[in-house]
């Protein structure tokens, strides 16, 4: 049996989130407290205590998701001498979460980790004046449906596919009046339905190009190392393991587009039958619409980790 860990994007935080790990097991409050100081930032205090609104900025929202997911494996790993190289095959992250499985991995530091997802989030934040770009989720599109419908809205402005999730679900991207235009028109695509998501920035399309020239520029300063496991990159939906080559497409990940269906499904023609979402409750449903045969796992809380343990 072949397994591969997954790690959530952005959209999968909320005011709360890892006070119960951290409560229950000094391996988590450590983890924490180390992204805290690579940050030289109080993160963990926003991640128990809020307000949402500090939450919800992507530059605090980007390096709590991954601290999250990561002290989810470090209880694991501490409590039960578990390995990742020997209990996985492959890891693989929706957007921000590529970083985190990575880390996982250990390709980075959880410093490096920490600093490199601080300033994803506050490049992404800077490459568009607030208000003048949008996301929209479409609800009930495959990807050929939302292909015509951007096409259809752009008229000369930037409207892309962002993230193709699974075969019900796609979210577009671009200059906020062509993503208003496809969200009207979603019915004459025959698509269901079209939701304006709440998100500060258009992320993965061409409009983030000045945060990729930060992160292309951050990262190539960043150590990394070969990971444990290969890494399914979003832009690719292929596995890789050269660090220069992660480096590279970490980059292009910032304008492009986050291929989870079609990396879930390689995945699985590879081989892959467990599905192990760390950290998040966003990811495996989305595995059981593209792979519907998967064992399909998400791991949040202490009983996870324990019900998870045993089936290993």
């Amino acid at each position: 049996m072949m397994r591969a860990f997954l790690f959530p994007g952005q959209g999968s935080q909320s005011v709360g989130m890892g006070k119960a790990l951290a409560d229950a097991s000094p391996a988590a409050k450590e983890l924490f407290q180390e992204v805290d100081d690579a940050l030289s930032q109080h993160l963990f205090r926003i991640m128990v205590e809020g307000p949402e609104s500090d939450l919800t900025l992507t530059e605090n929202a980007q390096p709590a998701i991954m601290a999250n997911a990561l002290a989810t494996l470090r209880v694991i790993q501490r409590e039960a001498g578990f390995s990742l190289a020997e209990k996985g095959d492959f890891v693989a992250g929706h957007s921000l979460g590529e970083y985190s499985a990575l880390c996982a991995a250990e390709a980075f530091d959880i410093g490096t980790t920490s600093r490199l997802l601080k300033l994803r989030g506050q490049a992404m934040q800077a490459a568009v004046p607030v208000g003048e770009g949008a996301m929209a989720a479409l609800l009930g599109a495959d990807i050929e449906k939302a292909q015509a419908l951007v096409s259809a809205a752009a008229q000369g402005e930037v409207c892309t596919v962002a993230n193709d999730n699974d075969p019900t679900q796609v979210v577009i991207s671009g200059h906020r009046g062509a993503i208003e235009r496809a969200v009207a028109l979603v019915k004459d695509h025959g698509i269901k339905r079209g939701v304006l998501l709440p998100v500060s920035a258009p992320f993965h399309c061409p409009l983030m190009q000045p945060a990729a020239d930060a992160m292309e520029e951050a990262l190539a300063k960043a150590a990394i190392a070969t990971p444990l496991l290969p890494v399914y990159a979003n832009v690719l939906a292929a596995p890789i393991a050269d660090p220069e080559e992660i480096k590279a497409r970490l980059v292009a990940q910032v304008t492009g587009r986050v291929r989870w269906r079609e990396s879930v499904a390689a995945m699985w023609e590879a081989g892959v039958t467990d599905f192990v979402e760390l950290g998040g409750k966003v990811l495996g449903p989305m595995v059981k619409r593209i792979a519907p045969d998967a064992t399909v796992r998400s791991v949040v809380t202490m009983d996870d980790i324990e019900a998870a343990l045993a089936s290993f």
